[in-house]
Order: C-alpha cells, then sequence, then structure tokens
C-alpha cells in the first residue's frame, strides 16, 4: 500500500535524535536539572518546583517498589485532576508500572471491569468527588474484602491507595502508602531506572468500540515522549507557558497533550478538577493563564458568562480545541474576544497515542475550522476504500495510520488487534475523511458510529450493553444526535419487554445509576421495534431520518 505522503509542516523536524530521555522518569530528571526551582504545577495553594517534583515521583517509587511492584505490573489511577494525580502517574512509571487512568464519571461496575481487564494490582483512588463515595461505589460492584484483597471480586488487586485525606479500613491512606517506602533505597530506585527503557510500556488507556466493551492500547515511553515532542512544537507550547488543564487526565488530551507535553517544555501546569467556568475565569486572570484548552462549550460558555471581562483573559495566547468541528464564527469571537494569538486543533484516538495530526499555531482560522491540520512528521496516512485501495487527495474513505504512534495493541485482546492494526502495520481507524491537496487531514464521518458529548467519546454498542441489562429493556439501539450546547448527544430508541410499561424518564433516571452521565441518553423513545435488514442488523440511518422528520 502506497500512501498519500504527508506534508510535514515547514521548520519541523523529526525530533528523534533529539530525544535523550528514554523514559518519563528520565525527562523528569532532566527537567529537574534544567528548571530546578520553577514552577512545574500549581494546584491551589500546593506551588512545586521541577526539582520538588522529581523527588515527590522517587518517593512514590519508592512506595511502589516497597508492595513488590514488578516491571511492566498495572497501576490504576481513579481520581480527578490534582497535583497528586501527576505524582502518582510519575512515579508509578519510575517504578516500572504501566498507568491506567480511570474515567472519574464511571460508575463503581465501569470501574471494576477495566481494573479486572487490565489485572490492575494497585489502584490509587479519591475518596469522594461531587458528592460520589468511589470505595463505596467500587464495593458495590465488585464485593468488600476478602481473601486477603480489597475487593474480593478483583483477585488481581491488592491494595487501595487513597490519595485524598482522610482514613478508609481496609484502604491505604496516602501518607501511610509513602512511609513504607522509606526504607526502600536510592540504589534500589536507580537499579528499577535502569532497568526500564523506551520500549518499555508507559500507559494503557482503555477505548470503547462496536464489541461494546472497553479495551486497553499499549503505548510506550518512546511512542508517547516522541508523539508529544513534536505536538509541543507543532502547536507552539513553550518553556514559562502557565497552563491550565480542563482537560480531564484520564484522557490523552488532559494527560499527554496535558500536564506531560507541559513538562516536555517546562511550562508549568495548572489542574482543573471540575469545568467550573467562573474558577476558569478566576484562574485565568490571577494566574495569568497563556494556555488553555477545551472544548468549543468551554469557550463559548466563557464568552457568554457575565463574569467574563477582556481585562481578565490579557495574558491567554494559545487555544488548543478540538473533539468537535467549531464553527468559524465561534473561532473568531475565541480569536477577538478571548485574545488568543493562536487557535489550533487536530485528530487523534487513543489507538494511536491520542494523537495523529494537528493544526499549526500559524494556520489561519480557516483553516483550523475547515481541516484538523497535517500528519506529525514521521506518521504516513492513507485514506482508502472498501476494497483497501488507497485513494488520491480529495477522495473520502477510511483514515489508515502507520508510524510510530501507533500503540503496540489491545492488551489481552489479540484478534480485537489484528482487526484493527493490519499485518503491514495499519491502523485502521474506522473514521471517514480527505486529505486535501496541501496534505491536510479532514473529518467527515465515523464508520464506528461513535459520537461525542462535550468532548468524551460515547460509543453506542457500549451504552446499549448496559441498557439491555434493564429488567424492562427487551432491547435498544442508540444514535447520536446534534446539541447546541454539547455538539452531540445520545438518543435511544428502547423496546420494551413483552407485557411491561416503561417511561422515558424511567430508563433516564435508571441509566443515570449505571453508567458515566455523558454516556447517559437525554433522549429516550419507547418503540415496539427497531428497524433492522436482513441480517438482522439495526438500520440507525432510518432512526437518524425519523428524528430528523
Amino acid at each position: 500500500m502506497t500512501p498519500i505522503s504527508p506534508v510535514d509542516p515547514e521548520g519541523f523536524t523529526d525530533p528523534r535524535a533529539d530525544l535523550r530521555w528514554g523514559t518519563t522518569s528520565g525527562l523528569l530528571s532532566d527537567m529537574a536539572k534544567r528548571h530546578g526551582g520553577s514552577e512545574a504545577i500549581v494546584d491551589g495553594p500546593e506551588r512545586m518546583s521541577f526539582a520538588a517534583l522529581d523527588q515527590a515521583a522517587t518517593a512514590v517509587a519508592r512506595a511502589f517498589l516497597a508492595t513488590g511492584l514488578a516491571k511492566g505490573d498495572r497501576v490504576a489511577i481513579w481520581s480527578p485532576n490534582t497535583a497528586r494525580w501527576v505524582v502518582a502517574a510519575l512515579g508509578l512509571q519510575r517504578a516500572g508500572g504501566v498507568l491506567v487512568p480511570l474515567n472519574t464519571r464511571f460508575q463503581g461496575a465501569e470501574a471494576a471491569f477495566i481494573l479486572g481487564q487490565s489485572r490492575a494490582k494497585t489502584l490509587c483512588m479519591i475518596g469522594e468527588f461531587l458528592g460520589r463515595d468511589y470505595p463505596a461505589s467500587l464495593s458495590e460492584a465488585a464485593g468488600g474484602p476478602g481473601a486477603g484483597r480489597p475487593y474480593a471480586g478483583l483477585p488481581d488487586l491488592e491494595r487501595v491507595v487513597v490519595m485524598d485525606e482522610g482514613n478508609i479500613e481496609g484502604l491505604d491512606a496516602w501518607e501511610k502508602f509513602l512511609v513504607a517506602g522509606r526504607g526502600v533505597t536510592d540504589a534500589a530506585v536507580e537499579r528499577r531506572i535502569s532497568e526500564l527503557g523506551p520500549d518499555d510500556l508507559s500507559d494503557m488507556l482503555f477505548t470503547s468500540g462496536t464489541t461494546g466493551h472497553p479495551k486497553g492500547a499499549m503505548c510506550t515511553h518512546g511512542q508517547t515522549l516522541r508523539a508529544y515532542a513534536v505536538w509541543a512544537a507543532v502547536v507552539g507550547l513553550r518553556q514559562g507557558d502557565r497552563y491550565l488543564i480542563v482537560n480531564p487526565f484520564f484522557h490523552g488530551f488532559g494527560y499527554k497533550a496535558g500536564w506531560l507535553a507541559a513538562l516536555i517544555v517546562g511550562a508549568t501546569s495548572l489542574p482543573e478538577r471540575t469545568l467550573d467556568v467562573p474558577h476558569v475565569l478566576q484562574m485565568v486572570r490571577e494566574e495569568r493563564i497563556t494556555v488553555l484548552p477545551g472544548t468549543p462549550t468551554l469557550y463559548q460558555t466563557m464568552l457568554e458568562h457575565p463574569h467574563f471581562t477582556t481585562e481578565g483573559v490579557t495574558h491567554l495566547r494559545l487555544a488548543v480545541t478540538g473533539a468537535a468541528n467549531v464553527p468559524p464564527s465561534l473561532l473568531y469571537r475565541i480569536r477577538d474576544e478571548l485574545g488568543f494569538a493562536h487557535i489550533v486543533t487536530g485528530y487523534g484516538l487513543t489507538e494511536s497515542c491520542a494523537i495523529v495530526s494537528m493544526c499549526r499555531y500559524d494556520d489561519p482560522l480557516e483553516t483550523v475550522s475547515a481541516t484538523a491540520g497535517h500528519p506529525l512528521p514521521g506518521l504516513e496516512v492513507a485514506v482508502v476504500d472498501g476494497a483497501g485501495t488507497v485513494l488520491q487527495s480529495g477522495s473520502e474513505g477510511e483514515v489508515l495510520v502507520r508510524g510510530y504512534t501507533v500503540m503496540k495493541g489491545y492488551f489481552g485482546e489479540e484478534s480485537e488487534t489484528a482487526a484493527t492494526v493490519d499485518a503491514d502495520g495499519w491502523l485502521h481507524t474506522g473514521d471517514i475523511g480527505i486529505i486535501d491537496a496541501d496534505g491536510r487531514i479532514r473529518i467527515t464521518d465515523r464508520i464506528k458510529d461513535m459520537f461525542i458529548v462535550g468532548g468524551f467519546n460515547a460509543y453506542p454498542a457500549e451504552i446499549e450493553k448496559i441498557l439491555d441489562g434493564h429488567p424492562s429493556i427487551a432491547r435498544t439501539a442508540v444514535i447520536g444526535v446534534p446539541d447546541e450546547r454539547m455538539g452531540e448527544v445520545g438518543a435511544a430508541f428502547v423496546v420494551p419487554r413483552r407485557g411491561m410499561l416503561i417511561q422515558e424518564t424511567d430508563v433516564i433516571g435508571w441509566a443515570r445509576e449505571h453508567m458515566a452521565n455523558y454516556k447517559v441518553p437525554r433522549q429516550v423513545h419507547i418503540v415496539q421495534d427497531l428497524p433492522v435488514n436482513a441480517a438482522g442488523k439495526v438500520l440507525k440511518n432510518e432512526l437518524r431520518a425519523r428524528l430528523g422528520s
């Protein structure tokens, strides 16, 4: 297969020769030497320098080694954006662990599934967030303590560490966890660091697909560092930037294009726990924020908020948006009213280290509005028809990606991996797009039937599988429908079981108890049957047409 050659952004070269870090641990050590006393993380009253971050990560690495963590063991983090999240991630990776982030919106059963699927040895979890008791939620789904395990239903999970303050019976407090690591010597930490290299796994981010269950995409230290060194250069992230990270750390946008990219260039990360627009506006003003990523929803809400003033956003320079097409009118408002000098967007998926292409920081707004930019230097991107034939520029087909960002596979899912990455190394994205004459990518549709709710990927197959567990539901079909504020939301067509009566509000209420809120359908339509083809597949285009009419 011969792809259409991507056009590398002028002035940017492949950075492999300059990536001397090898691992995130090596990166952190280098940044501590080069930027020592400069602020690495600001989290409320906590202000942590690069040197202090390095020391804190080593203390966490000691704690993990004290538990017997082996190289390659998975460690999950279930917490909102905090400085401690970053410290825990860097510490576990320094100890040779593989990071498994959990979505803070998950219900207990969703978190338990990923913990079981990844065979995580340790879970670092917040006790309470937004009124939810995370340990109790997980206990309900995975059983209480049993057979020497914190949760009997998760036989691989050996330890749970509570990251916020307070003691929870049967679980380790954060300080107790750190104290246990003090007996681990510097030599032991250095020995483990010496065993790690760029080809070792750094993380396993879970994604969903048409099979209806999440799969863990495995990426290495070298892949991630190379990809986001390039990303930072292309978007114009630079040393001294003050980066307010509203995108959740459990997502590649908040983790890799967030605090990790900031660490790569020597910028300051400011974690934002929730998308609280008044607080965002306050932080932008008081902390002199220069970089603010977000979905179109965030920028639009900021502009329309009564607390918004042009004087409060004078330091903003770089907006990084994505997850949805951005209307040109909104882009002009972002530039002219919020004062951003540079606005970029891009395209990525978890299976490709969360990045495939990006607009450049100096691209005109017309380009940012119409395309997802050029492929990253070093990546091959092709558009193919149903027979796998490469199409010429301007023709629409499935987008394929090959190169250093492509995952090593789905953890424990060999057949799913083979169905997604072919024998020649091409990642079949399931997205429909075009490569224009200038080599830029434009995504036009999705084979995978996914829709995006306020920046979160929602997969109908996964939502349908959960809804089908309702005792009064026989069958469901879910589609994404346009929404002015969220971009898209779910609409569910529900067939009741024989003799059962069910109300739309009942379905929505039940869904809120059993799935993350962004997955909950905003519309429910009770129907007697679903339209299907001869093979029994639901005709979702017909369902869309019903709503359209």
